[in-house]
């Protein structure tokens, strides 16, 4: 449901009230940490709390990452040289006192120059009122350089200025960053939160949407269908191939489509590749709870193929592929690797 403190914002009630006891008692932290899964709304909330302080609402929504022109601009820098992100740091500012640093670059990374630019900008008092307020979205994705740069501010913080941190696992960050913030865990949302959310945006193919969601509202919002699909039907390929029910040729013509597409990046395959597994093993546990609900006979099918032993190490495979992708590999070359090894598990020729 929505929360009266924070209009607009769906679920995690529990956070929503803890934040807007902070302001109603004006005892802020200067620095709150606000961690939980990809798009439960981590950045959304702390634009809503922002903008409790701050006022002017509609600047500070301006700011959100996912609206048309912001994603535009985050995808033409990915084509700028290395050099030219440097001398050019990432952020947003619409509202004069509320500044949000953001993962740039191909690897959408928090980088050192960006955390310069913070430290700078961290020297100038409010221009509107009492307190700026600034927002790190993704901090577990600094390098540790940018962190370290980070750390250094967050020790000797102005007293108007107040860092709001968002982060899927706070355990990839520094102790020392989490050790001088205020954690708040936000979770995900259950279903009948994330229908409601649903209606109230109008999505089409709701059902579908939610389910693949599992609780992450932004990510229910965000979604291209026809986009996942067609990165689905790849990964289903590849699964297929990979177990040896499909020959390795079914999987070389999907590999030769995204070697083609300099374009497509392989972080949003990975993810969809994780959902059929997660699928495979409710299945093969007997369980009928799916997120690609319109594949439930096919993956039914699939499940029955594939032992648990299987899927367990195609999972551990997927996870150790998950931590390269921060060091730039080769997207076909990693896949084609990745059908390889797991069809040499189901002992496939």
């Amino acid at each position: 449901m929505t929360e009266a403190g924070f209009p607009d914002f769906f679920g995690n009630t529990a956070a929503c009230e803890i934040l807007a006891g902070m302001i109603a008692r004006e005892k802020i932290p200067q620095t709150i940490l606000l961690d939980g899964p990809e798009g439960v709304g981590k950045a959304t909330l702390a634009r809503r709390f922002a903008a409790r302080l701050l006022g002017h609402a509609d600047q500070i929504e301006r700011d959100d990452l996912s609206l048309a022109h912001n994603a535009a601009t985050l995808a033409e820098r990915e084509k700028w040289t290395a050099e030219k992100r440097s001398e050019d740091p990432f952020f947003l500012a619409s509202h004069n006192d509320f500044v949000t640093f953001a993962p740039d670059g191909p690897l959408r990374q928090i980088q050192i120059p960006q955390m310069r630019l913070l430290k700078e900008r961290a020297q100038f008092g409010p221009m509107r009122g009492a307190q700026r307020v600034f927002l790190v979205d993704g901090i577990d994705r600094a390098n540790e350089q940018a962190a370290n740069s980070l750390l250094k501010t967050l020790e000797e913080p102005p007293p108007y200025l107040i860092f709001l941190l968002t982060a899927e696992n706070p355990y990839d960050l520094l102790p020392t960053i989490r050790s001088r913030s205020i954690p708040l865990r936000l979770a995900k949302l259950d279903e009948p939160s994330m229908m409601a959310f649903a209606k109230a945006r109008g999505l089409a193919d709701a059902e579908r949407r939610v389910a693949l969601a599992a609780g992450s509202p932004g990510t229910a919002l965000a979604l291209d269908l026809p986009l996942y699909d067609k990165r689905r039907e790849a990964m289903l390929a590849l699964l297929k191939s990979a177990c040896g029910q499909a020959p390795f040729g079914e999987w070389a013509r999907y590999s030769e489509k995204l070697a083609a597409s300099r374009s497509e990046k392989l972080e949003p395959y990975l993810k969809v590749l994780f959902l059929l597994l997660e699928d495979l093993l409710h299945l093969s546990a007997g369980s009928s709870s799916v997120r690609n609900i319109d594949l439930r006979a096919e993956l039914t099918a699939l499940a029955r193929h594939v032992p648990f032993a299987w899927i367990r190490d195609a999972v551990r495979r997927l996870d150790e592929l998950i931590h390269l992708l921060r060091r730039n590999i080769q997207k076909t070359i990693a896949l084609d690797a990745l059908v390889v090894e797991l069809r040499g598990v189901a002992g496939a020729a």
